[in-house]
């Protein structure tokens, strides 16, 4: 048994350091090159905190097993909305701006319900997925064009925020410092997510032998919440720090992160249809979550402690479902 979780928990570990450490060098290098912070926050951290799912689905979806790679993009919102969201709610009810709830919330669920229609229709192929990518593409270009300043970043700039508050080793770099060092910090933890991504599709692919579970049944749990851990450490320090908005604004960009970015490069480098049982029960339960969440912060701009509550409850009600 322990030869099965070994390189599941090692993966893991790998994916999470590996992606503080990427994310920290690429955004000090950027510093040093003179890219604005808004820019950084929406591109380099936005991608970088999401790096481990979207390692994990290609990697998955390389070895052909196409339930953990797109269990995981649809699992990690799933687990962002009701488990993530839910705690930081119980921990201090979250304050939602008005701009986040129009513009950002709603994006949100409409690329859950976009992704949700598209995988009855086809297969995600390379051009599926290339529409994907465009539209994150869009969507970042057009928050950049209508933000004049970092502080008024929206949902990808508070995914980023929320990275800042939780690890001071984000903050610019020194002066002094020269480029060739934060390069050599972004290569390091490059090369450990791609490891740890590897160790991960290899263990939870024998979990599920080893349990007689779905491979997509582990990719909507254990591989979610685990490539999940980044936004939920986040989550919960802002919380923590009384800054619920920041908290709203992490899991709805990183949901969109996940279904555009993720999403459409998986299908793009390893294309392949979406699992039946996804297709009709996993995307409408995330087109569902998602419009619950809108729904709760549209109910006086906060999700209190009895929201996040029913949120929590939630995912173990999913959870109890999915596992056999």
């Amino acid at each position: 048994m322990m030869e099965t979780w070994l390189p599941l928990l090692c993966g893991l570990i790998l994916l999470v350091a590996g992606g503080e450490l990427l994310v920290r060098g690429a955004v000090q290098a950027a510093e040093r090159i003179g890219i604005s912070p808004l820019v950084i926050g929406l591109t380099l951290v936005g991608f970088g905190t999401s790096m481990p799912e979207l390692v994990t689905s290609v990697q998955a979806g390389l070895n052909g097993s196409p339930g953990i790679a797109f269990g995981n993009v649809v699992g990690s919102n799933i687990a962002n909305i009701l488990l993530i969201a839910g705690v930081a709610a119980l921990i201090c009810p979250v304050v939602v701006a008005r701009s986040a709830l129009r513009r950002d919330a709603m994006v949100m669920l409409a690329v859950a319900a976009g992704f949700a229609g598209l995988t009855w229709v086809i297969p995600m192929g390379r051009i599926a997925g290339a529409a994907l990518v465009a539209l994150l593409v869009g969507y970042i270009w057009f928050v950049i064009r209508q933000e004049k300043s970092a502080a008024d970043g929206g949902a990808l700039h508070d995914k980023s925020l929320a990275l800042a508050e939780a690890d001071p080793g984000i903050a610019p770099p020194h002066a002094g410092r020269r480029l060739l060092v934060p390069l050599l910090i972004a290569l390091v933890g490059l090369v450990l997510v791609v490891v740890g991504g590897f160790f991960l599709v290899s263990g939870a692919v024998a979990l599920a032998r080893g349990f007689g579970v779905s491979e997509t049944v582990i990719g909507l749990t254990i591989v979610a919440v685990g490539t999940s851990m980044p936004e939920l450490v986040t989550s919960i320090i802002a919380a923590l720090k009384r800054q619920g908005d920041v908290a709203f604004g992490n899991v709805v960009g990183s949901n969109i992160y996940n279904i555009l970015g993720i999403g459409g490069t998986t299908a793009l480098i390893a294309p392949s249809r979406v699992p039946q049982e996804i297709v009709v029960f996993d995307a409408p339960v995330m087109v569902a979550v998602s419009a619950l969440l809108v729904l709760f912060a549209a109910t006086g701009l906060r999700i209190a402690r009895r929201e996040g509550a029913i949120l929590v409850t939630g995912y173990a009600a999913y959870i109890w479902i999915l596992w056999p």
